[in-house]
């Protein structure tokens, strides 16, 4: 995108931001009304229209029933859809809303209404108008609550959910410029007040952003930040994956899998194998492991790290006690079973928690 971060995205700016979604059948763009998915519709249209047969685009409005504006937002957004010439719907959140959480129970119901959508247009992709200030401030968040390599990689630009290709073509484009391009296209957009709602820890740390830029930390660099951390945990990824593969080859039997040696709903890794790996790659070899055989959703980070040191204390500490096969230590985190016995670090699924009113 161009250095300046004020000027109007140019028509051919505009083609390299959609680049690759040219063979699609089908777009649903993801638009609430609001001045960064307004533009992504904008530009959509635009870019649609240079070519003599492109992808259906089909604009969608998730209304959340949290405000009483959103449905003349979503009004507004439909005529401006169709002026464009494309089709719009709107889909109401209906479900209770929680009393705490709101923001991501928000979120997620908006993930899911858009899938259910693109699946009905026989559309592949569902493309959001999340733009770099947004990364900044993502960024931020998961420092803040403590996030690990992946966590601080932020947000992706091409991520996969319900079996729909999530797009965010607006990653690297600044706010700022979206309004200039709004403003010479004569496009007006929803002011949404929740934006400035310091009740909610994103504009809070919204509000912060000009006294970081103050300090160098604008929304370029915080975003080119994610973006290295991107680059970092991809390469670890690869190296976990050779982890896996190093521990099949220490562990051969009938059927290895990935994560040592797999037997239908049991993983087991050699300890003595497993401790001569780098700590960030053992400490995703059990993430992966416990994800996957367990049945309480996916296991928080800190714990894993703690089960981690458990694991390297009992290895260091019982290298011979452990090849008895006594188990040396076992716990359970997010629905997985974890034992050190026989030299061996056994991952399976615990046993479910019986109900307090089960016999």
């Amino acid at each position: 995108m161009s250095d300046d971060d004020n000027s109007p995205i140019s028509a051919r700016a505009a083609k390299q931001l959609f680049a690759g979604l040219r063979s699609a059948p089908a777009l649903v763009l993801a638009v609430s009304g609001g001045p960064d998915s307004v533009a992504l519709m904008w530009l959509a249209a635009r870019w649609q229209r240079s070519f003599a047969r492109g992808p259906r685009l089909l604009v969608v409005t998730v209304d959340h029933g949290l405000r009483p504006e959103a449905a003349r937002e979503a009004r507004e957004v439909k005529r401006l859809a169709t002026g464009l010439g494309l089709t719009h719907r709107t889909l109401r959140w209906r479900d209770a809303k929680p009393k705490t959480g709101l923001p991501a129970a928000a979120r997620e119901a908006r993930y899911r209404l858009l899938a259910q959508a693109a699946r009905a247009a026989g559309a592949s992709h569902v493309l959001t108008a999340h733009t770099r200030d947004d990364q900044a401030e993502t960024l931020l968040m998961r420092m803040l609550r403590g996030s690990g390599l992946a966590g601080l990689s932020a947000m992706a630009r091409v991520t996969e959910r319900d079996g729909i290709v999530l797009t965010r073509p607006l990653l690297d484009v600044p706010k700022s410029q979206l309004i200039a391009t709004l403003k010479r296209a004569g496009l007006g957009f929803a002011d949404d007040p929740t934006n400035r709602d310091m009740r909610f820890t994103r504009p809070r740390l919204r509000a912060l952003l000009p006294q970081l830029a103050a300090e160098g930390g604008d929304s370029r660099s915080l975003a080119r930040l994610a973006a290295r951390l991107s680059r970092a945990n991809a390469a670890v990824e690869v190296m976990t994956d050779g982890a896996e593969r190093f521990l099949q080859l220490r562990t051969r039997g009938d059927a290895p899998q990935a994560g040592g040696r797999r037997f239908e709903a049991q993983t087991f890794f050699e300890a003595e194998a497993f401790a001569l790996l780098p700590e960030e790659v053992r400490l995703r070899l059990l993430l992966r492991a416990v994800n996957s055989l367990g049945h309480e959703g996916p296991a928080e980070l800190g714990k894993v790290e703690s089960l981690l040191a458990a694991l390297d204390q009992a290895i260091a500490a019982t290298p011979r006690a452990a090849a008895n096969g006594r188990a040396i230590l076992k716990q359970t985190l997010a629905g997985a079973l974890i034992s050190l016995a026989g030299g061996r670090i056994h991952i399976t699924a615990a046993p479910a928690r019986r109900s307090r009113g089960g016999s």
